[in-house]
C-alpha cells in the first residue's frame, strides 16, 4: 500500500513539474518577437499546440491554466506585460479571448490522434488553433464594438504567420509526440 501511495505522489510531482516547465516555456515564447509582416509574431500559439500534442489534453489544460493563473496574479508572463499592465486588469483586456482560446486549442490538439498523413495533421492543428482566434475575436468584438473591423484587427494580420507555425508543428509532430513517453 505504501508503494502505491509513493507512486501516486511521485507521479503528481512529475506532472506538476511538467506543468510548471510548460508554463515557463509558454511565458518565454510570449516575450520572443520575430519580425514578421504586418505585425511581429510570437511563438506562443505554436507552444500552445506543442503542449497539447506533447502533454495530452489533461496536462495541457492544466499547464495553460497554470500559465493564465500566473498572469492573473500579476507575474509578467503575458506578451504585453509588464509594459501594458499586469494581473487581472491586463487579462481582462483585449487579449482575454485569445488567452482563453489557448485552453481550448491545447485541449483540442491534445485529444486528437496523429498519424503520418501530413494533410490530416495540418487540418487538425488548424482546427485546434482556430479556437484561439474565434474566442479572441468574440471577446474583442464585445469589448471594442462590433462596428469595428474585428477580423481585420484580430485575425487577418496573424494568419500567414499562424499557418507557418502550424506547418512547423505538422512537420515535427512525430518528434513532439515522442515527449509523451516521459510524462
Amino acid at each position: 500500500m505504501e508503494f502505491v501511495k509513493s507512486f501516486k505522489q511521485t507521479r503528481l510531482i512529475k506532472l506538476l513539474f511538467f506543468a510548471l516547465v510548460g508554463s515557463i516555456f509558454l511565458a518565454i515564447s510570449s516575450k520572443i518577437k520575430i519580425p514578421f509582416y504586418p505585425v511581429p509574431m510570437t511563438m506562443q500559439t505554436f507552444v500552445v499546440i506543442f503542449i497539447g500534442i506533447a502533454f495530452g489534453w489533461k496536462l495541457a489544460v492544466a499547464t495553460i491554466s497554470l500559465y493564465l493563473f500566473e498572469g492573473i496574479i500579476g507575474l509578467p508572463v503575458f506578451s504585453g506585460s509588464p509594459e501594458k499592465g499586469v494581473g487581472l486588469a491586463y487579462f481582462m483586456g483585449p487579449t482575454m479571448g485569445y488567452l482563453i482560446g489557448f485552453i481550448v486549442a491545447a485541449y483540442t490538439a491534445g485529444i486528437f490522434t496523429y498519424d503520418n498523413n501530413l494533410v490530416k495533421n495540418f487540418l487538425k492543428l488548424t482546427f485546434a488553433t482556430s479556437f484561439i482566434y474565434i474566442l479572441g475575436m468574440l471577446w474583442l468584438g464585445n469589448l471594442i464594438g462590433w462596428e469595428k473591423p474585428i477580423f481585420k484587427l484580430g485575425a487577418q494580420p496573424f494568419l500567414i504567420a499562424e499557418l507557418f507555425k502550424i506547418l512547423i508543428a505538422t512537420l515535427t509532430i512525430n518528434q513532439i509526440k515522442k515527449l509523451r513517453k516521459f510524462i
